[in-house]
């Protein structure tokens, strides 16, 4: 089975983010562009601009000890793509970002959450949007690191 981000470990770790902070380049893209087109209307903001959660403020307190668990709950289907790889699931989740705001006075409408990755699990489909394909990984170093993007001691 061919990754859909590059590394096995990588790729996992970022499915799993996108639970709780991470996001897609064509959703900050568009969230900018929205940004833009309401600046005169709302002024000076500040938004987090992160994928979608399923969670709501009743799964706050076991995400801690059985964030499993509680996924498990909302997207039912992630176990069988997970297990598919051999992936898994952080046991906890310390934070969730909420976008609300950004979506609510933006009118933002992000497009690749957790749920859509796992649909594109299920697909077989790459993971990244077709901007995220098309600028690819610039990393955060200019040299590369023992096969790992960052150096790590």
């Amino acid at each position: 089975m061919t990754e859909p981000c590059g590394q096995p470990i990588r790729c996992n770790i970022k499915v799993n983010e996108f639970l709780f902070r991470r996001v897609d380049l064509e959703d900050v893209v568009m969230a900018h562009l929205q940004a833009a087109e309401r600046a005169t209307a709302l002024g000076f903001r500040r938004y987090i601009i992160s994928a979608t959660t399923p969670f709501s403020p009743d799964d706050v307190h076991r995400l801690r000890t059985d964030a499993p668990g509680v996924i498990r709950a909302l997207v039912p289907d992630y176990e069988l793509q997970y297990a598919r790889r051999g992936w898994r699931m952080f046991p906890g989740v310390d934070r969730v970002y909420i976008n609300e705001r950004a979506r609510s006075e933006l009118g933002w409408k992000p497009k690749y959450d957790f749920s859509y990755l796992v649909s594109r699990l299920r697909d077989s489909g790459d993971l990244r949007s077709p901007l995220a394909r098309l600028v690819g990984s610039k990393g955060y170093h200019a040299g590369r690191f023992a096969d790992k993007s960052y150096p790590v001691i």
